[in-house]
């Protein structure tokens, strides 16, 4: 009886996670079409805003000194694929859906799992998910506003040659800063990851103090391979996940603390 009683329960809780996951996968296919139907707003005022010289991250460094000031960048879009415009549309509207739609996913999500918590832990569990939008929401911002622009500037502008022209495939254009505001937005969740290993013991805050050397090179390496060739941006992403991992220990070392008090 407990078997089978445990497979209904099994079951059931995988027919429940799936209207959850069915919720989260309309939610975001709604956002997509209203990024879709968006167009102008959202590849002239927002993705190739960057490119014009009214860009805020532009203007903020002109008004700190002329020495860094960016002046219009040295090269044109193009399009050589028939179908690429339409392609880099659904792809636009795919990562903008799943963006405008990040917080009702985690709101699915937590629907899910707050039934099987204690009332302490659901008051902790808001918290968190919370804090991981916020944590997204400030990745995003800071890939769009500090990481895209430099990345821009510094790869439009680098030359072997005088006698080399910049006509750039709108396509890499794009992918830069979808690969770019996507993976800061996900980077930005190391102190929840780390929060969580720590709660399931499978690390502690002297591991972390131990291997923060190897951390560092992981960290680099990960932003070399997610971010754009060029070392300036590679620093950029890395010297905020840094300062993310050293948060990361201290959240770390009060949620052991906590942990060894409540089992005394």
């Amino acid at each position: 009886m407990n078997k089978t009683n445990n497979k209904y329960s099994f079951i059931g809780h995988l027919e429940i996670l799936r209207w959850h996951l069915l919720r989260s996968v309309i939610a975001s296919v709604i956002c997509s079409l209203i990024v879709f139907f968006n167009k102008s707003l959202v590849f002239d005022k927002i993705i190739f805003a960057c490119k014009e010289n009214d860009f805020p991250t532009y203007v903020l460094l002109c008004k700190i000194s002329d020495n860094f000031c960016i002046k219009d960048m040295p090269f044109i879009l193009m399009n050589i694929d028939l179908s690429g415009q339409f392609l880099m549309h659904l792809l636009v509207s795919f990562v903008g859906g799943i963006i405008l739609a990040f917080p009702y996913i985690l709101f699915e999500l937590w629907r899910f799992i707050s039934p099987a918590l204690y009332k302490s832990e659901k008051t902790t569990s808001i918290f968190l998910f919370l804090t991981s939008f916020l944590l997204f929401t400030l990745g995003v911002i800071f890939g769009y506003y500090v990481i895209v622009p430099f990345s821009i500037n510094f790869l439009s502008t680098y030359a072997v040659s005088g006698s080399i022209e910049n006509n750039i495939h709108f396509i890499s254009f794009i992918k830069t800063i979808v690969t770019v505001v996507i993976t800061s937005g996900i980077l930005f969740q190391l102190p929840l990851i780390i929060y969580a290993l720590t709660k399931f013991e499978l690390i502690t805050p002297d591991k972390l103090r131990q291997y923060r050397r190897h951390s560092f090179v992981i960290i680099l390496i990960l932003a070399s391979i997610l971010t754009p060739p060029d070392i300036f941006s590679q620093i950029l992403i890395g010297l905020p996940i840094f300062l993310l991992y050293e948060i990361s220990v201290i959240i770390s070392s009060i949620s052991i603390k906590k942990y060894d008090s409540s089992s005394k």
